[in-house]
């Protein structure tokens, strides 16, 4: 039977984890693929983790060192976070022929080609299927069992953080301080949620899955952002009047040479299969022009679905007799045969604050019309105060930036007393 043994740097939650399973699961894993996984050594800076794990004195590394000139050790697991020293280390660990296993979303989606260039160089493997979407395993699927088909459209809840706060805003009526105070408590948002909550990890995550799915690289600078923090309780409730729910989507697709991305919040109908996603579930659904229809659904973060990802990954590697690295070219940059759309298409939701006056919703209506934007459906709603209303505007499909000069128009009216909010609707 095969023996591999691995390093651990990082003994946080996701390292922590990782470690149990290895652990507990190691007899199960030398049944079901024959390969006998042993963690030798783990290098944490936080002395007190290694008791509350109960690691043994003999596995705790003093520094990377003990890692790197351990002949034993063949995999390193990065479960460190961020940019530094996660990136250094993992150059270090390549350069002493150690192949690494990863669930850096932030690390892959800015230093990918640097990384995996520096791995091919030294004939060792990069993995990480645990930086997109928990325990989903989404990369494999679109890397080894999607060959059939040409993916056509990539859409995701893919952050579990604001998954969990639009669900309690939708379903408890709650503000969005509110919900994002408790997902805070619970340990879902960060005391600084902004990288959640904003869409940067939604963006890094769909930056690695739409390179992926479109077989070439999808930089980070050309994928829209834009996070929750406006969505107001009355945005949820008008939505699900009209049969929708709000929902932070990260969408790809692929038409012919032309590829967009963009992370947003989005008006979901009732009857899509995103929309039923709650709490901090992720989802991702992937339109394949043979396969049709495919969604993925499961837990997005956390110790033991991040941790399953990641020795998943540890056992395909040592299973690898030639390393698997991507098959188009990834430099960082945009193929040279592929046009960036950023002037996409949707249904838009526009909220506005009007004052109350005859005249008034004609005189929006006719600023969109000036604009090529077409009208759906309007409602209106009592604002708090005299003489004010809310008015919700549905359009047919509009293009960005048709919607962008008529918002542009609407703002300057004196009829209007402010824009509340604009989202986009599949």
């Amino acid at each position: 039977m095969k023996k591999i043994y691995i390093g651990i740097m990082g003994l946080g939650v996701v390292g922590g984890g990782t470690y149990e399973i290895l652990t507990a699961n190691r007899a199960a894993i030398r049944a079901s693929d024959g390969v006998d996984v042993e963690v030798k050594r783990i290098l944490e800076i936080r002395s007190e983790r290694f008791g509350e794990f109960n690691i043994p004195v003999e596995k705790q590394a003093a520094d990377l060192s003990e890692l790197l000139n351990d002949g034993d050790i063949s995999i390193i697991v990065e479960t460190m976070g961020g940019i530094e020293p996660a990136k250094s280390f993992i150059l270090r660990a390549f350069a002493a022929k150690k192949s690494v296993v990863t669930a850096n979303k932030e690390l892959i989606a800015k230093h990918w080609a640097e990384l995996e260039q520096a791995a091919k160089k030294h004939g060792v493997g990069l993995y990480f299927e645990a930086s997109c979407v928990g325990g989903v395993p989404i990369i494999r699927t679109l890397d080894l069992s999607m060959q059939a088909n040409v993916i056509k459209e990539i859409t995701g809840i893919i952050n579990g953080t604001t998954n969990y706060i639009l669900t309690k805003m939708t379903e408890n009526g709650a503000d969005y301080a509110v919900a994002l105070a408790e997902a805070q408590k619970l340990g879902y948002a960060e005391a600084d949620p902004t990288a959640d909550v904003e869409g940067y990890d939604a963006m890094y995550k769909l930056s690695i899955l739409s390179s992926i799915a479109f077989n070439t690289c999808v930089p980070l600078d050309h994928i829209y952002r834009e996070g929750i923090s406006r969505i107001t309780a009355g945005d949820i409730t008008y939505a699900r009047e009209m049969g929708y729910r709000i929902k932070l989507l990260a969408i790809g697709k692929l038409n012919g040479k032309k590829v967009e991305a963009h992370v947003h919040p989005c008006l979901v109908p009732e009857e899509h299969p995103l929309a039923s996603v709650r709490n901090s579930y992720n989802a991702v659904y992937l339109v394949g022009d043979r396969v049709d229809d495919l969604m993925f659904y499961g837990r997005g973060a956390g110790a033991s679905p991040t941790g399953s990802a990641i020795v998943s990954d540890v056992v395909y590697c040592a299973g690898q007799k030639n390393h698997r690295y991507a098959f188009f070219k990834n430099d960082g940059k945009l193929d040279k045969g592929i046009k960036f759309e950023n002037d996409f298409k949707s249904k838009y939701y526009i909220s506005v604050t009007v004052l109350d006056k005859a005249g008034c919703l004609a005189r929006v209506a006719a600023v969109l019309g000036r604009a090529g934007v077409s009208l759906a459906q309007v409602i209106q709603k009592d604002a708090k105060g005299r003489d004010k209303a809310v008015v919700v505007y549905m359009t047919h499909e509009s293009s960005e930036k048709a919607i962008a000069r008529a918002v542009e128009g609407i703002g300057r009216l004196d009829v209007v007393e402010g824009i509340n909010n604009i989202i986009r609707v599949i």
